[in-house]
């Protein structure tokens, strides 16, 4: 096994010292990666994010991986150790803008790229062998992704889009309950979308507004006249 071992890392010239470090460190600090990982990614797919368990884990031990091959591959000669980790926040740069969209008037995404930026964090102080560092890191991220998102919607400080259906069977009357509803909270009505099945019509429209405008509306639109069915429908993506 060691003279296995041995004839793989010829070609890198690697030390003793170097191998025992790989075989011995490597394991334990790409699982406390893949844990801390996890739990992040349990959280984003709690919240129905596309960037979930699977994503994050796989970042977050990426991360670590790259982080501790690149002291070891630059040997104990070697005057740049960091030289593969430094290009980990590049490469998360890329990931990261293929989570951000924009839609309509808004952008979504920016809070899950910029949670897999500091996944990837969490994931290079695994690999440096900073645990305790990265354990603190990990719980900042969770707390800020739960506790202060909910605080921001019960502060009434932040919007979000919501998709509103409603169902009857005349149009006309329910056009006009919608736009007095709106008008009424002061909300702008656009993006409209209409469609019939059989007898029953359906108008849906998206509105970016806090929780309290949002309660506002829906008890409008609830009592009003023509208006049989009302859903909610929130943007899975939304941050």
């Amino acid at each position: 096994m060691t003279a296995a071992l041995s004839h793989i890392a010829d070609p890198f010239q690697f030390s003793q010292f170097e191998q025992n470090t790989v075989m011995t460190g490597a394991i334990g600090r790409l699982l406390m990666a893949g844990l801390l990982g996890g739990l992040i990614g349990l959280e984003r797919e709690i919240q129905r994010k596309s960037a979930g368990v699977r994503t994050n884990l796989l970042i977050c031990v990426g991360s670590a991986f790259f982080t501790l091959l690149s002291g070891v591959l630059a040997g104990s000669a070697g005057s740049n150790k960091g030289q593969v980790a430094s290009n980990i926040v590049q490469g998360i740069g890329f990931l990261g803008a293929g989570l951000i969209l924009h839609n309509r008037s808004r952008v979504s995404g920016l809070a899950s790229a910029a949670s897999i930026w500091v996944v990837a964090s969490v994931g290079m102080a695994c690999g440096a062998g900073l645990y305790a560092a990265a354990t603190v890191g990990a719980i900042i991220v969770i707390l800020s992704l739960t506790v202060v998102g909910l605080l921001e919607q019960r502060a009434n400080l932040k919007a979000y889009p919501v998709t509103y259906e409603v169902r009857g069977r005349d149009q006309t009357r329910m056009l006009e309950s919608i736009l007095a509803a709106m008008d009424a909270t002061g909300n702008r009505l656009t993006d409209i979308e209409t469609d019939a099945i059989g007898e029953i019509r359906r108008v849906s429209f998206p509105l970016a507004a806090t929780r309290r405008q949002h309660e506002r509306l829906y008890n409008s639109l609830n009592s009003g006249a023509g208006i049989e069915h009302l859903y909610t429908f929130r943007d899975l993506e939304d941050d």
